[in-house]
């Protein structure tokens, strides 16, 4: 299914006008670019890249590559899913790419996610893709697929790949790609489980993609696909593009936590919900590594904005614009940026972030009862 242009932010609100306009902005379609500014938009996205001169070939070789993504629908959406996807992808189509987005339907309910309830699967996925509408994603060069419709259309071209890609591999590196569905190693699988990395290594192909733009998590599957094209000789491999996964708000938590609201930011949270929970979170001062909130403005309100605003009184320093994440860490490492300027400046920079997409949720009908729902299955799972 194609997806539909982004709704414009409700009238009057300036917050919402300054968020909605640095995303049109951002997602100004496919510009005039050099091939390498077009490198360098995508190198941008990758904390990553497998292998950087394979990416400048198929940037000089072909007009407009076909980059993957894919996403489970498995309840509410935080903003590392809402709002970096919403960056990456608008990154990827100006560099001149079609994005396909895999909405991972059958690859829920394999990871037992909603209880394996499809129906509820595919109710989170329309609110998914209901939000990154919202948020100004450029859904000019995006197409959404749903995995169960569009295996069952071809399912004679996919399903012989999936069982090629399980015989050519022992279960020992099947189960290493266990991350992927958010489990560890040592943990039992399911058959069905077991067989889910064989269906991801599948996808790549299936979707001739030229591009794989996942999180660091996704990382050994993107391998497997690599690694297949050595045992079928195939010479152009997937590309691979890791983005950097945003860490929850408590120290020490590696990744936000949808089974933990406190440790994450969602992405119809009201303005109340955003500033307690960045009040509360971990931000040690002259501490930068391992420090949520700085990575926070590195990778939304810098992107987003392209500046970070500190308000605070003339006594405390008076206000100032970073324009660098240099700048702002070299302050914060001296200790003439507290934790209490940081905290107050990045809950009002994601609250305008946000802003389109609650007022999308409070005006469009459909949309709410969407997020009602969602919002019932994550009580009730």
């Amino acid at each position: 299914m194609d997806a539909t242009p982004a709704p414009e932010a409700a009238p009057g609100a300036s917050s919402s006008s300054a968020a909605a306009a640095a995303a049109e902005d951002l997602a100004g379609g496919v510009a005039a670019l050099t091939l390498e500014e077009r490198f360098a938009t995508l190198r941008g996205i990758g904390e990553e890249c497998i292998q950087e001169d394979e990416l400048m070939r198929l940037l000089q070789n072909k007009p407009v590559p076909i980059c993957y993504d894919g996403f489970e629908p498995s309840g509410r959406m935080h903003i590392a899913q809402g709002v970096v996807k919403t960056i990456n992808v608008n990154k990827m189509v100006r560099a001149g790419c079609k994005v396909k987005i895999w909405i991972a339907d059958w690859f829920a309910q394999l990871n037992n996610k909603m209880g394996g309830d499809l129906k509820k699967i595919q109710t989170v996925g329309r609110y998914m893709i209901e939000i990154w509408k919202a948020a100004g994603m450029n859904l000019d060069g995006v197409e959404f697929l749903w995995s169960s419709e569009e295996i069952n259309k071809r399912a004679h071209e996919y399903w012989p790949l999936v069982m090629d890609i399980a015989r050519r591999n022992n279960v020992k590196r099947i189960t290493r790609c266990g991350q992927i569905m958010g489990r560890s190693d040592q943990e039992e699988l399911t058959a069905a489980q077991i067989f889910y990395p064989c269906m991801q290594c599948a996808d790549i192909f299936f979707l001739k993609a030229d591009i794989c733009q996942l999180g660091m998590d996704q990382r050994k599957v993107n391998m497997l696909a690599r690694e297949y094209c050595d045992d079928i000789k195939r010479k152009n491999k997937p590309i691979i593009l890791s983005h950097h996964m945003l860490p929850g708000f408590k120290e020490g938590q590696e990744k936000m936590s949808k089974s933990d609201p406190s440790s994450a930011i969602f992405m119809e949270d009201d303005e109340a919900q955003v500033n307690v929970k960045i009040k509360q979170a971990f931000c040690p001062p002259k501490i930068v590594e391992g420090n949520p909130c700085l990575e926070y403005i590195k990778y939304i309100v810098f992107p987003w904005f392209g500046k970070f605003e500190v308000i605070r009184k003339e006594s405390n320093g008076g206000n100032k614009t970073f324009l660098t994440m240099d700048e702002l860490i070299s302050e914060y490492e001296s200790g003439a940026l507290h934790p209490a300027d940081v905290k107050p400046a990045l809950a009002k920079a994601i609250n305008e972030i946000l802003q389109p997409v609650r007022d999308h949720f409070n005006n469009n009908s459909e949309a709410k009862v969407l997020l009602n729902t969602v919002k019932k299955y994550r009580v009730t799972n």
